[in-house]
Parts: structure tokens; C-alpha cells; sequence
């Protein structure tokens, strides 16, 4: 009987020991699936720093002073911004989801936020974007993800004194994060119950509180208080999934990783120490050119070809590819995006069963491309002019009943070995962007 008690009350114990962990719920599960079938999505970088043309981080960069900085709030006037066309961009491209700049690092809020008269409908457009754009989404079938910054180079109780910057904005109390930290528990609850289903929350401004990216101790100098921050959210919105840019490891409570202007695995930028996570979706921003907001000078505008090939190598590595744009402070896109997205919604109208609704990390990425799976196919993406009569692909789990070229749908020759499969490339014009070769699997 005692041995039965001390079993029961060490199992409770236990139970409510675990019971603390997240566990995602049935719904975050489904959704986190939806996301990786997705693929594809629009990153829109924009607010009040789009006026002065130098890109999101003008304020900090130019020592702005908030004084200043708030009268940009007097003349932000985009007439010409339309969500129909934004979203409608972003649906003609191929894109499955929207992740919009709620508030970025100077502390605008783009929606009628009750917490600040730092906000759109303060200025003379006074309409509440958010709310349009959330509308459209909805009607053309497009999920929506907010980004959200925890940094705040405006606000007086955002902790700045230990953050690595906004040094130079003219503060002077030092902070107060317990305030600061109902404030943005208030703004996410208006966010996530106020406009829809909302797919993501993308949590930017971590990293400000660490030492830079790749230093040995990156322990945060402030209690940021996730677990209050992750509970509120998934209890507003179980299905919502949650993910931070702290160039980390996930920690606890998050939904799924991201990796800012590298692949998983890769650290072209300094900012991607992080391994990939094998539990977690994961998620890769990159922007057209070099800047995410709008910047007048910037015209080094990535080829359709090269983003092809992004968004490619990224499915290949399980990770899905937000594209960002900067639209300029009159609310429209610049043509040179509006131009990219045709383009590749051209190539997706074609291929997008080769990348949407696709696994990835099947094999290693090869010499001559890379491999994406679906159900019981098999597609090799050849990314660069092959100029031997075959390519390799190692991949020996099933059998191979057939191989076919994806465009136009012509049986190729193939022989499968022991240590892979040998696709033969007689005959074959090879694109000059990606062949992709279809193999079906017994």
C-alpha cells in the first residue's frame, strides 16, 4: 500500500514536472506541417523609415534622436498603398504566406495599437494597414505572419542601457523592462485577437541584449521572460507558431527556426552559428538586394536565376524561403521586385509541385544539384550545365520505377545500382536556370 502511494504521488509529481515543458498542441502540429508545405513566402519590410530611403536601420545608423525621429509621424502619408496588390504580389509569385513588419526596431506600430500614439493612424493617412492587409489575406487565400521586434530604439523603458544599440537616441531613464514588457504583452494580445488567424509571430531585437554572434557567451543580459511571452501567445492562439532571430538554438516554446540571410548549415553573413534543429521547421530570410527597408541607392538586385536556385537549395534542406520586400514610403512595391515576382511566379506556375508540399534533406547537396521528395517522388534539381553524359544521385532507400523530365514530362534513361541511380543525359536540352528530373518510386 505504501509502495503503491510513493508511486502514485512520484508519478503526479513527475506529470507536473513535465507538464511544465511546452508541448505544441494538436493544432500547432497541423499548422507546423502547413508551413513547411508552404515553402514560399513574402517578407515586407516598411513603416516610417521608409521616407528617409536608407533602409530599416536609419535611426540607429544616423544617431537619430526620438524628437526628431517622431515627426516623421507628421508627413507619412502612403496614398498609394493597396493590400490587394501587395498580397496579389505575393499570390502571382507562388507565395503561400505574408510576414509583415508590425513593429519594427524604432518602435512604429503599422496597426491602431491602443498601447502607443507611435502609430499609422496617428499620421495623416490614419488608416490601420494591418487591418486592410489582414482582410485581403484572408480573401485571396494567403496566410499572415507578423514580425515583431523586442529591441526598441524609441520607447523610454525598453532596457537600452544594456543593449548594444540606440545608444544614441537621446533617452534618459535607462529603462524599465517590467513596463516595457506588459507593453508588448498588451500589443500581442491586440495582434492576435483583433485581426484573424494569424500564422506566425517572428520575434526580432534578442540579439541586442547578447554579445555579437559568434562570441562564446551569448547568455542574454536581460530576463526577456519567454515562457510568459510564449504562453500568452499560444494561449490567445494555439495554432500560431512561434520564432525568434536571436541567432540561437530554439529555445523553449518555439515553433520554428529561422536563419537570417543563410541557408541552415551555412555562415556566409556571421550571424548563423546556430545548428539546424531536426525537430523544428525551419525558415530562411533573404532580401532582393541588400537592404530590407526601402533604400533610394540600393540597386544591387539579386537575378531571377539566383533566387531560384535560393528557394530551390532551400526546400532541398527542408527549410522554407521568405523573399522580402522593401515598398517605397508611398506604399507601392518597386517595380524591380513587382518585375522579380513575375518572374519567378512564372517558374513557379510550372515547378511548384517540385518544391511546395516537398521534404527535404534527402541526400547531400551534390555537384550538380540538389533533391526535394514528395510522397513517392523524387525530383533532382540541376542547377548548373552538366557537361558529362549522366549525373549520380546517391540515393538507395527505394526502387525506381520510372525517370522523367519534369517540363515537358519525356522519359529519360536511368539505371539504378546498389549506390544510387544514374540519370542519362543523351537528347536532354538542359535548362538554364534548373533541369529537374522526376523520378518515381515503386
Amino acid at each position: 500500500m505504501i509502495r503503491t502511494f510513493l508511486f502514485v504521488f512520484l508519478l503526479a509529481i513527475s506529470i507536473q514536472m513535465t507538464g511544465q515543458a511546452y508541448q505544441p498542441t494538436p493544432q500547432n502540429l497541423v499548422a507546423r506541417n502547413q508551413f513547411q508545405d508552404n515553402r514560399f513566402g513574402m517578407f515586407v519590410h516598411w513603416g516610417v523609415s521608409s521616407m528617409l530611403g536608407a533602409g530599416e536601420w536609419v535611426m540607429q545608423n544616423r544617431n537619430i534622436k526620438v524628437k526628431d525621429y517622431a515627426l516623421l509621424k507628421e508627413t507619412f502619408y502612403p496614398t498609394q498603398f493597396n493590400a490587394a496588390e501587395w498580397v496579389g504580389a505575393a499570390k502571382s509569385a507562388g507565395m503561400k504566406y505574408i510576414v509583415f513588419i508590425t513593429r519594427h526596431h524604432d518602435g512604429f506600430s503599422n496597426w491602431d495599437t491602443k498601447q502607443s500614439d507611435w502609430k499609422i493612424t496617428n499620421t495623416p493617412y490614419g488608416k490601420d494597414v494591418l487591418k486592410q492587409l489582414a482582410e485581403e489575406c484572408k480573401k485571396q487565400g494567403i496566410q499572415l505572419g507578423l514580425y515583431y521586434s523586442t529591441l526598441d530604439w524609441f520607447r523610454e523603458d525598453y532596457p537600452y542601457t544594456t543593449g548594444r544599440t540606440g545608444q544614441g537616441t537621446g533617452r534618459k531613464t535607462g529603462g524599465n523592462y517590467a513596463s516595457y514588457l506588459q507593453f508588448m504583452k498588451a500589443q500581442l494580445t491586440e495582434l492576435l485577437t483583433n485581426y484573424g488567424d494569424i500564422m506566425s509571430i517572428w520575434f526580432d531585437g534578442h540579439w541586442d541584449q547578447t554579445n555579437p554572434e559568434g562570441s562564446k557567451d551569448r547568455s542574454t543580459r536581460i530576463d526577456w521572460k519567454y515562457n510568459e511571452i510564449y504562453e500568452l501567445i499560444h494561449q490567445l492562439q494555439p495554432a500560431c507558431l512561434i520564432g525568434n532571430n536571436h541567432h540561437l538554438d530554439p529555445l523553449p516554446g518555439e515553433d520554428f527556426q529561422m536563419f537570417e540571410k543563410d541557408l541552415p548549415g551555412q555562415n556566409h553573413t556571421g550571424l548563423s552559428f546556430q545548428k539546424p534543429s531536426d525537430q523544428l521547421p525551419l525558415e530562411t530570410c533573404e532580401t532582393m538586394n541588400n537592404s530590407w527597408g526601402y533604400n533610394i541607392t540600393d540597386h544591387a538586385h539579386k537575378s531571377v536565376k539566383d533566387l531560384v536556385h535560393y528557394l530551390v537549395k532551400a526546400a532541398s534542406l527542408n527549410t522554407n524561403f521568405l523573399l522580402n520586400v522593401g515598398p517605397m514610403p508611398n506604399g507601392k512595391i518597386q517595380l524591380e521586385n513587382i518585375d522579380s515576382l513575375q518572374l519567378l511566379g512564372k517558374w513557379m506556375q510550372q515547378y511548384a509541385p517540385t518544391i511546395q508540399g516537398t521534404r527535404g534533406n534527402i541526400i547531400p547537396t551534390q555537384e550538380w544539384g540538389v533533391l526535394t521528395a514528395k510522397s513517392k517522388n523524387l525530383f533532382a534539381h540541376v542547377l548548373k550545365k552538366v557537361n558529362s553524359d549522366f549525373i549520380f544521385v546517391p540515393y538507395t532507400v527505394g526502387k525506381v520505377k520510372s525517370a522523367k523530365l519534369f517540363s515537358n514530362n519525356m522519359n529519360v534513361t536511368f539505371k539504378q545500382v546498389n549506390e544510387g541511380i544514374f540519370i542519362y543525359l543523351k537528347n536532354i536540352q538542359q535548362d538554364p536556370v534548373n533541369t529537374i528530373f522526376q523520378l518515381e518510386l515503386e
